[in-house]
Formats: structure tokens, sequence, C-alpha cells
């Protein structure tokens, strides 16, 4: 059965729902390529996480909904090749006629399927994977499992990092699953006001970065991109999330 979509605007930000109040994504009308909610700016810390402006040249996205993420790397990553996995075409549909998203075949391949199914028959490999997908109940079925996560793993190259929007009742369930997927390379950042928690894992080359470096590559990104993922460094700090400010995956 076809999802409802609904679409709100309030203060100059345009909203997808899903058949309900609760928010799938967001866009500032005025500035369409910004990331306008926070668990998708802190997403983006995965350019934190490896050096190089040539990185991501593969991502993979699982969930398209306001379509934030793609319309950030298309505009920020040039050399980037996006492939966007999403199982509702009236998502896709919504994403191009309210949200901007670009028509570009040769960047961006939509998939029209399950994200789990897709990562789980692929053969493909990504440096960058992104998991954001619900149903209008804010469920990921599948996509909160050990045997997605696992395969997950097994589709990254050797500069591989996946990031995953974790919110409510599935944290616990979905981090374990990440650690153990990963052999514990796996870091969970303090929870955002929103509710979401975005956890990072690492495959191939391992991450090494002390928070004093990272801080210094968000001032750079801030400067080339406009996104400001200062305050996620800070949160890090305060939280003690990272040994000796030291941030290993």
């Amino acid at each position: 059965m076809t999802i409802q979509i609904d679409i709100s605007e309030e203060s100059g930000v345009r909203y997808l729902h899903f058949g309900s109040s609760w928010i799938q994504g967001a866009m500032r009308i005025a500035r369409p390529w910004n990331l306008e909610l926070e668990y998708t700016r802190e997403m983006m810390t995965s350019l934190l996480l490896r050096e190089g402006p040539r990185w991501p040249r593969r991502v993979l996205l699982i969930g398209l909904g306001a379509a934030s993420l793609t319309k950030f790397l298309y505009r920020h990553r040039p050399l980037s090749h996006l492939t966007v996995v999403e199982i509702e075409p009236a998502v896709v549909a919504a994403a191009r006629h309210f949200f901007r998203l670009p028509e570009d075949d040769k960047r961006i391949h939509i998939v029209i399927g399950d994200g789990a199914d897709y990562v789980l028959s692929s053969d493909k490999k990504f440096d960058l994977i992104l998991v954001d997908g619900f149903n209008e109940h804010a469920h990921p079925g599948q996509l909160n499992s050990l045997p997605f996560y696992q395969a997950c793993r097994s589709r990254l190259g050797e500069q591989g990092i996946m990031a995953v929007n974790l919110l409510s009742k599935g944290v616990p369930l979905g981090y374990a699953s990440i650690r153990q997927a990963f052999e514990e390379r796996a870091l969970m950042f303090p929870s955002c006001e929103s509710g979401n928690t975005i956890a990072f894992a690492a495959e191939g080359d391992e991450v090494s970065i002390d928070l004093e470096d990272m801080r210094k590559s968000a001032l750079k990104l801030r400067e080339e991109t406009g996104l400001n993922l200062l305050p996620t460094v800070a949160r890090l700090a305060e939280a003690k999330t990272c040994a000796n400010n030291h941030l290993i995956l």
C-alpha cells in the first residue's frame, strides 16, 4: 500500500510527512541545499572521518526522504556518484516536486526498492553508506538488524564509513547490532535534541583523529560548504564520548 505524502510549511521551512505530524524531512525554502535538521548535519560528520575532497567517490543512501543528504553531497562533493534506494515511488516524486531533488542520471541513481534487500543482494562497493529509512510509524524494520549491518559492512571499501540514524526504542538494539557487525569498530554520538542518535562504523583503514584536529577540519568544512559541525565536535568533547579526546574507529 502506498503511503500518504503530506507537505507542510512553517516559518520558511517546508516539511515532509508520511500521513502524520511526524517529520520525515525538511528544507528551508530560501536555502534548499542546506541541511535543515540537526540529525542530517550530524550524519555528515562522516566527512570529517576521512581526509580529502575526493572522498567519498561512491555513496549509498538508504531512504530518500526530503533528499537533504543527497542534495548536500551532490552540491559539495561533485566527484561523488550517489545511489539512493527508496521503497516508495511517491517519496521520489515528492522530493523532485517539492524539495528540488536534481534530475541527473549520471550522478544520482535512484533505485525503487527495499534498502535491506538491495544491500543483501548487491555486489557493489561504497565509500560511504548513509542509513536513514523509516516507515510512517517511524519504524526502520529490517534496516535495524544484525544481518543488514553485516551486509553493509561487506559493501564498504577500504576507506568505508557507515552512518546510521537511530531513533527512540531502536537505539540500544541497533547500536549493539552495529558493534557486533563491525567487531566493535563503532561509535555512537550523544543524542540530538530531536531524539535522533547517529552511530558510525568503519571498515578498512583505521580512523584515528584527535578532537582538536577534528575541530580544525570542521572549520575548513564550514568554510567550504557552510555546514557547521563545530557544535557536534564540542558535544563529543563535553560528553567524553572519545577517550582522551581522541576518536578511534
